[in-house]
């Protein structure tokens, strides 16, 4: 069985950092990628971050580039995202998903994932 499981989530200020994490497990391809994508209140989900598995290719979302850092730990089957400089407008429910054949990073096209985490509460306070 697919599982993710995203944490790390929680109450900063603006200008603060946060790390998430997201442990898979439960498949055995080995060209997949990791997303991560965020849900604000009444907005549609978008993508944030993703990296493949097999390459190590990344994908930034424009309003994150330069602030987010995707990275995984393979050894452990955990992708983290590292959010630096954080601000009001990054507050969302953040996601990670897989994409079990690796087609679409570094675009991050939420259509091309097939299974998702629960889902974990970023709050930045102004």
């Amino acid at each position: 069985e697919v599982q993710l499981q995203a944490s790390g989530g929680g109450l900063v200020q603006a200008g603060g950092s946060l790390r998430l994490s997201c442990a898979a497990s439960g498949f055995t391809f080995d060209d997949y990628a990791i997303g991560w994508f965020r849900q604000a209140p009444g907005k549609e989900r978008e993508g944030v971050s993703c990296i493949s598995y097999n390459d190590g290719v990344t994908g930034y979302e424009d309003s994150v580039k330069g602030r987010f850092t995707i990275s995984s730990d393979n050894a452990k089957n955990t992708v983290y995202l590292q959010m630096n400089t954080l601000k009001p407008e990054d507050t969302a429910v953040y996601y990670c998903a897989v994409d079990l054949l690796g087609r679409s990073c570094p675009n991050i096209n939420l259509y091309e994932y097939d299974y998702w985490g629960q889902g974990t509460l970023v709050t930045v306070s102004s």
